[in-house]
């Protein structure tokens, strides 16, 4: 078996990374230089939900487990695309339009909202309704990402449903995915794997999809 091709998944991060309301804005700057130190360093300062990342239970459940608590195996996997491309701003996706999906325990939505990132409009994008969210847990899925900056909506007026529902299924999220739709081939397998921070609500994935071959 070999890796046929690889779907790149990642935001690039940087001073421009478009981040929630409110965040850290990244900063990047060099440390050190080949020609004053002999090495090449960068400082990095952000948040730990700065572009595609993922979110541990614990980003809003203070009793759930940490980052570095979970088991890898939620972030690695075959995977489902669901494909909403052409909804509405603002608008839920809701439980009948996800009763014919495929699933697995990793699922990744695809609104096509990667499209406005950078622009005010990325903040209107369609996201996942709590009941819809309530039974595809009750199926099995433990790990949602979007191609949008939040799961919920933003900002959300009832507070974070999914979110709190798929903590309290020790489950993740990831966020900020891009390029969804470039994922043409059945069952890919996908690599979420965050840096290993201690004690951390979160981190940022350098997120693929991979297309196998025997």
């Amino acid at each position: 078996m070999r890796v046929r091709r690889i779907v790149d998944l990642s935001v690039p991060v940087g001073t421009t990374t478009q981040v929630y309301p409110g965040d850290p804005v990244p900063r990047l700057s060099v440390h050190a230089t080949v020609e004053a130190d002999g090495f090449n360093l960068l400082h990095v300062d952000m948040g730990s939900q700065t572009g595609t990342h993922v979110d541990a239970p614990y980003h809003f459940d203070p009793s759930g487990p940490m980052l570095h608590e979970l088991d890898l195996g939620l972030f690695t996997g075959p995977a489902a695309v669901l494909d909403f491309r052409g909804l509405a701003p603002r608008t839920p996706i809701t439980w009948d339009l996800l009763a014919p999906a495929a699933w697995h325990p990793i699922v990744l939505i695809c609104t096509g909202w990667s499209a406005f990132y950078g622009t005010d409009e990325y903040f209107d994008h369609p996201y996942l309704d709590a009941d819809a969210c309530r039974r595809m847990l009750g199926l099995g899925v433990r790990t949602f990402c979007i191609d949008a900056i939040n799961i919920d909506e933003t900002p959300s007026p009832i507070g974070y449903p999914v979110h709190h529902l798929i903590a309290a299924a020790g489950g993740v999220i990831g966020e900020n995915f891009r390029d969804l739709e470039r994922i043409d081939f059945p069952d890919p397998l996908v690599s979420l794997l965050p840096i290993a921070l201690e004690n951390a609500d979160g981190a940022p994935v350098r997120a693929v999809a991979m297309q196998l071959e025997d």
